[in-house]
């Protein structure tokens, strides 16, 4: 009789090891658990730690907290000024309420896939080539803010959207290098001329001083002469200065005159 019942407790003792295995769970930090009882849902969800479940009247389906990264795989966009590109972008998300999670959606993690590829091409299109190379963390923004809005209803919080890469075509980007060097041109054009206009303000203002104070003429023009002594130079040119040479300029043409009165003088008087 007693040999009869060793396989019998030995089955029972297996069933319920078993049994006391399938009830004992243990949720790590990062993880939360969702007990669903005959179909329905706990208030409250499980863990971490110990959790105990009436197997197998109780199911335990474990949710991740922690931050999932997601690599958006490029998406064909037509930008607001007809330019067919390539973008790709990254998109940081995490679970926040673990039942909504797992009650409002199927696949929460699928969702927010195929709502990040929606409004990535919805978003993009909406806007020009400048506006998106150059306001990139603005559109970053607003992308985040959408898809935050979608997927709260599935205690899903979105992070962070971020625009990783832009493929442009070889036209195009032939086209904004060529722009970009005629702004530079524009630039320096533009500084050179400010400097000149600079320059010229600063030249009047020392004309101004020279006419005002005819010593500085000179004190300026001994100072060029030593200037020059100081170089070891085969020629020497000595500036001299305007109203000395108008002076000359004068004096010769007045000579130049007189010869001709007197011939006009002597042949009258005959």
């Amino acid at each position: 009789m007693t040999d009869s019942l060793l396989p019998a407790m030995f089955l029972v003792v297996v069933i319920g090891l078993i049994w006391i295995i399938k009830c004992l769970n243990i949720l790590r930090e990062y993880e939360r658990g969702v007990v669903f009882r005959l179909g329905r849902v706990l208030a409250r969800e499980k863990g971490p730690g110990l959790v105990l479940i009436f197997w197998p009247i109780d199911k335990l389906i474990r949710v991740s907290l922690r931050v999932v990264t997601w690599d958006v795989p490029p998406q064909d966009i037509i930008t607001r000024d007809n330019v067919s590109l390539k973008v790709n972008a990254v998109v940081y998300f995490r679970v926040v309420n673990a039942q909504r999670a797992i009650l409002e959606v199927e696949q929460y993690r699928y969702a927010v896939e195929q709502a990040a590829q929606t409004s990535l091409r919805s978003v993009l299109g909406e806007v020009e080539l400048d506006d998106l190379l150059s306001q990139r963390e603005k559109l970053n923004s607003r992308l985040q803010t959408i898809l935050d809005e979608h997927t709260e209803a599935w205690g899903v919080k979105v992070t962070q959207v971020q625009v990783k890469q832009v493929d442009l075509p070889q036209e195009m980007q032939r086209a904004i290098a060529a722009q970009a060097e005629a702004e530079r041109e524009r630039r320096a054009k533009i500084i050179a001329a400010e400097g000149e206009f600079q320059a010229s303000e600063k030249l009047a203002q020392a004309a101004a001083v020279l006419n005002r104070e005819p010593a500085a003429i000179t004190l300026r023009y001994l100072q060029t002469l030593i200037e020059i002594g100081t170089e070891q130079n085969t020629t020497i040119v000595f500036p001299l200065p305007l109203d000395l040479l108008g002076g000359l300029a004068a004096r010769i043409g007045v000579g130049r005159e007189r010869p001709g009165a007197e011939d006009g003088g002597a042949s009258a008087s005959r």
